[in-house]
């Protein structure tokens, strides 16, 4: 039986002496059914109440364990037990022509129980059946067919073109509302038009007047390097808006701002990029639940009526004469609905994830909790390479300048610093180390340092965010470029506590900050606190292919030897940093060290 269609409602009238008949016993069942399945679909939606679990319990078989779900016609689905299934049994598999697959629940009633019929010799029937049993099956549909999930109503969103051709389609999209000083997602998406379209490489510089990024700039500086994706790909940035509305407001980029190349071909934006949003005065639960709920019913049932419940998606591997299960995912596939009967639990599992600022005040881990102005991630220190071109058969005396370098901390007082940076034999790590001179390299003569001797100078544009270093040959030189190091450290502003005394007597330091270590062997760094209390840790390799290492700081060795440096951080207080080193050595030198 089919119940899309469920209005306009209609239910029997009696009065004294009405003549009923099945018609009207069918009616008054469809009248119930009917105004329950309305109420299930525009209060719960569709998705799974409670169970099905999906489980592989070999190469072709699946497991869906019992449970309770809703489609998207209101109509309850309960499978008593759990149910196992070879997936070439289920219907739909062997109408798959991809190897994703997504197992789906179905409602499906059945006519049961037959009784013989007093009227049967009219109508031709001897029997009847007395019952109608409302089950389910199980059903298989390739993932690409199936209908997404209806995205956030058009109003709710705003879009716009940041750059299209023949090959490539760069899409923009954020709310179109935000409310004042709230931080909110832009969405990238770039979308391939051509299977044969070679790589994308875009920069654009975005004005965002109502808004500011992440170094607190009304410039968002978007750069998308060498992107070729399979279909689309998506790239986020947070904004944070303004704390005064601001009724018109656009985000808008001149078309001569936007850099493009598509495979080694330059090409140009046609038209300038625009993106009107607008900052108001309410709180994001405002605007969601206008959002929300203001589609109008007749959209609202359009985007319904669903009759799958996605519960999985399964890969396979087929040949011409057989199959395997790959992988079982559930992850972003299952839907859920949030019912009265399990808060009590979900608010006991969701206090695992509360936040620090959902502590009791009284509780220990409250007073020993860092004050909000201090968790704020403020980006105070940078430090990264550059060089200088000195060109052929430079004199002494004559001046090299470098690019104007963006230090990222954003406009205001920044002091930047540049020093020669080179590679040495350190006879302590038993291989080749970096070292950084600031100053007059002359100094350290026994180093011998092969680098250029020349003094520099630095201008830093504090309104631009970014500097030029000027270096003033000593001597000739035959070098092509100047590699130099420079360090960017942020200073406070008038009437502005100083961030430099925040950070008066604290520091880290790596516990065994080196380790000698084989190829691909792995190890954590842990890190002792010195007047402070211990805070999240960011990790990263200071050199290309020099291993991996995870946000936990655990680091795998590459495959080849040498001594890797390893740059430990707090989050909060990227200048209150240390260093580690992993010497990697061939497992037979280690093994001759220890004997």
């Amino acid at each position: 039986m089919e119940n899309n269609q469920l209005l306009p409602f209609e239910r029997n009238r009696y009065y004294v002496g009405k003549l009923l008949t099945s018609a009207d016993f069918q009616a008054e069942q469809t009248y119930n059914n009917h105004k329950r399945r309305f109420l299930n679909e525009m209060m719960f939606g569709s998705g799974i109440v409670c169970g099905l679990g999906v489980y592989s319990l070999d190469d072709l078989s699946i497991m869906v364990d019992s449970g309770v779900a809703v489609d998207g016609c209101g109509r309850e689905i309960a499978v008593e037990s759990p149910v196992v299934r070879k997936l070439s049994a289920v219907e739909g598999f062997e109408r798959l022509e991809t190897e994703r697959a997504t197992l789906c629940l179905r409602y499906q009633e059945e006519d049961v129980h037959p009784v013989y019929t007093v009227r049967g010799q009219e109508s031709g029937e001897s029997y009847e059946c007395n019952r109608v049993r409302e089950g389910w099956q199980l059903v298989l549909r390739d993932s690409e067919s199936l209908p997404p999930v209806c995205p956030p109503e058009p109003e709710f969103l705003a879009t716009a073109v940041l750059y299209e051709d023949e090959d490539y389609a760069v899409t923009c999209v954020m709310p179109a509302q935000s409310p004042c000083g709230a931080t909110v997602r832009l969405e990238v998406t770039v979308r391939r038009l051509r299977d044969t379209a070679e790589p994308l490489t875009l920069k654009a510089a975005v004005q965002t007047p109502a808004f500011t990024d992440e170094n607190g700039s009304h410039e968002l500086l978007l750069e998308l390097l060498d992107l070729c994706p399979e279909g689309e790909a998506t790239i986020s940035r947070h904004l944070r808006a303004q704390s005064v509305p601001a009724p018109e407001s656009v985000l808008l980029a001149d078309s001569q701002s936007i850099q493009v190349r598509v495979g080694g071909d330059e090409r140009s934006a046609g038209e300038n990029f625009m993106l009107r949003v607008t900052v108001v005065e309410a709180t994001a639960a405002q605007i969601v639940d206008y959002a929300a709920s203001s589609a109008s019913l007749e959209m609202r049932s359009a985007a319904s009526g669903q009759e799958f419940v996605p519960l999985a998606e399964i890969s396979l591997q087929r040949t011409r004469n057989a199959y395997l299960i790959e992988e079982i995912r559930t992850t972003g596939v299952r839907q859920y609905i949030r019912t009265a009967a399990t808060d009590a639990l979900r608010q006991e599992l969701e206090g695992w994830f509360r936040p620090a600022s959902a502590v009791s005040a009284d509780s220990p881990a409250a007073r020993s909790a860092v004050p909000p102005a201090e968790c704020r991630a403020e980006p105070i220190y940078a430090t990264g390479v550059c060089e200088i071109p000195l060109g052929t058969n430079m004199r002494r005396g004559q001046v090299a300048y470098s690019d104007e370098i963006v230090h990222g901390l954003g406009a205001g007082t920044v002091f930047v610093s540049v020093g020669a940076e080179y590679l040495a034999d350190d006879p302590k790590l038993g291989t080749a180390a970096r070292n950084t001179i600031y100053g007059n390299v002359d100094l350290f003569p026994q180093e011998q340092a092969p680098t250029v001797a020349a003094e520099t100078a630095v201008k830093v544009m504090n309104d631009r965010g970014s500097f030029v270093v000027a270096a003033r040959l000593l001597e000739d030189s035959t070098q092509v470029v100047l590699p130099l190091r420079w360090v960017a450290v942020s200073l406070p502003g008038s009437g502005e506590e100083s961030k430099i005394q925040k950070l008066s007597g604290k520091s880290i330091a790596a516990v065994q900050p080196t380790v000698v270590m084989a190829a691909r062997e792995s190890h954590f760094f842990n890190v002792r606190f010195n007047n402070m209390e211990p805070c999240t840790l960011t990790y990263e390799l200071t050199e290309k292919d020099s291993g991996e290492i995870t946000s936990d700081g655990i680091y795998t060795a590459p495959g080849r030897e040498g001594v890797f440096e390893i740059r430990i951080s707090c989050a909060e207080l990227p200048l209150i940093s240390t260093y580690a080193y992993a010497v990697v050595k061939k497992r037979d030198a280690r093994e001759d060290e220890k004997a």
